[in-house]
C-alpha cells in the first residue's frame, strides 16, 4: 500500500495541508525560486553550489510532497506550471517573511526602537533621499534607519529577500520587473566630472575626441550608465578604451578623481554638484545627449508597508517634489 503523502503519478492529486507541512523545508523552497529564476536545473545547481543530480533530486521530492508537478520540462529548460507559479510565489512570501522575522528579532535584541532597511543609487542620495532622511528623523526620532548604497541590481535583490525594505533606484535591470512596484521620482541628469586639476576642467566645449584620450573610471558592465556612457561615446564616433577603474562606489569616483589630474568619470549631475561645489571635482563642459533611465522609490510587489516606512516614502515624495519645483 502506497503513502498517502505519495502522488499517483498516472492521477495526481494535491496533497494535504498537513503532509505538505510535515515534509517541506525552506531551503526547499528557495530551491523552486532558484531554478525558476536560472531556468534549469544546471544553472540552479551552481546557483546554490549542489550538485545537478541533488538538485534533481530535490525538486523531486518537493513535487512527491505537494502531489503536483510544479515545473513541465522543455527544450529551452524548466518552465514553471499554473501549480508551479502559484508555489513559487508562496515560496517567495514565505522566505521574505522569514527574513522579516529574522531582521525584526536582530533589531530588538540590539535596541527597543524601530529600524528600517532603506537602498539607494548615488544620485538619487543626492538629489531626493539624504534631505528626506533629515526631514523624516526630525518627525520620527525613535526610528533608526540603515541606508545601504549600491547599483540597482543590488538593491533589487536586497528588496525580493527581505533584507530591504524599500529602495530608491531602477527596475529595469530587474529580471522580472512584475515582482516589483515601481513609482517614479525623478528623470536623472549626468554629466562628466574631471578633477579641479585637470588639464581641460578649465576648457569650454570639449570633445569626445578630446577625452577618450585621459584614463575613464567606468561603472561595471551591467549597470544603465555604464550603457549611457558606451551609448554616448559610439553616436559621438569614439572608442573608451583606456579603462583602468572599473566602481560603482561614489566615493571612490570621487577621490581618485580629485588624486588624479588625468581621469574622467560620469557622474549623476546632483552627486557632481555636490562635490564640485567643495572643490573635490570640477564639472568638465562636454555635452551629453543621452538621457539617464528614471529612478523612484521601489518596493516588493503587493506589500503591505509598516507605518514607519509609509511615513519616510512620503517625506521621500515630498522632497522629490520640491527638487521639482524649487519656487
Amino acid at each position: 500500500m502506497e503513502s498517502p503523502d505519495k502522488p499517483d503519478q498516472d492521477n495526481p492529486q494535491l496533497a494535504s495541508l498537513h503532509a505538505m507541512g510535515g515534509r517541506l523545508k525552506f531551503k526547499q523552497l528557495k530551491l523552486l525560486i532558484a531554478i525558476e529564476d536560472m531556468g534549469s536545473v544546471h544553472q540552479a545547481a551552481a546557483l546554490l553550489h549542489m550538485s545537478q543530480p541533488g538538485v534533481s533530486k530535490a525538486l523531486k521530492e518537493i513535487e512527491e510532497a505537494m502531489g503536483v508537478a510544479l515545473f513541465a520540462r522543455t527544450h529551452q529548460g524548466l518552465v514553471p506550471t499554473e501549480m508551479g507559479c502559484c508555489a513559487i510565489r508562496y515560496a517567495r512570501l514565505m522566505l521574505s517573511s522569514l527574513s522579516h522575522m529574522h531582521q525584526e528579532l536582530l533589531n530588538l535584541s540590539r535596541t527597543s526602537g524601530l529600524r528600517i532597511a532603506v537602498g539607494t543609487i548615488a544620485g538619487a542620495l543626492a538629489a531626493v533621499l539624504a534631505n528626506a532622511l533629515i526631514a523624516f528623523q526630525q518627525l520620527h526620532p525613535e526610528v533608526t534607519v540603515e541606508l545601504q548604497e549600491g547599483t540597482s541590481a543590488d538593491l533589487l535583490e536586497g528588496l525580493q529577500s527581505g533584507l530591504l525594505d524599500l529602495a530608491l533606484c531602477r527596475t529595469s535591470v530587474a529580471r522580472r520587473t512584475d515582482l516589483f512596484h515601481f513609482e517614479w521620482l525623478h528623470d536623472e541628469e549626468v554629466a562628466v566630472a574631471v578633477s579641479p586639476m585637470h588639464a581641460l576642467s578649465r576648457t569650454r566645449d570639449v570633445g569626445w575626441q578630446q577625452v577618450v584620450q585621459y584614463p575613464w573610471i567606468l561603472f561595471p558592465g551591467h549597470m544603465p550608465l555604464r550603457t549611457l556612457l558606451e551609448r554616448e561615446a559610439a553616436s559621438n564616433g569614439v572608442a573608451l578604451e583606456c579603462t583602468p577603474v572599473e566602481t560603482a562606489s561614489t566615493f571612490a569616483t570621487a577621490l581618485l578623481l580629485n588624486k588624479s589630474p588625468q581621469m574622467v568619470a560620469l557622474m549623476s549631475l546632483e552627486t557632481l554638484e555636490f562635490f564640485a561645489a567643495r572643490g573635490t571635482v570640477a564639472r568638465l563642459d562636454l555635452r551629453v545627449n543621452a538621457s539617464a533611465e528614471p529612478y523612484g522609490i521601489v518596493t516588493r510587489a503587493g506589500a503591505v508597508q509598516p507605518p514607519a516606512v509609509a511615513a519616510l516614502m512620503d517625506c521621500i515624495r515630498r522632497q522629490a517634489a520640491a527638487g521639482r519645483n524649487p519656487a
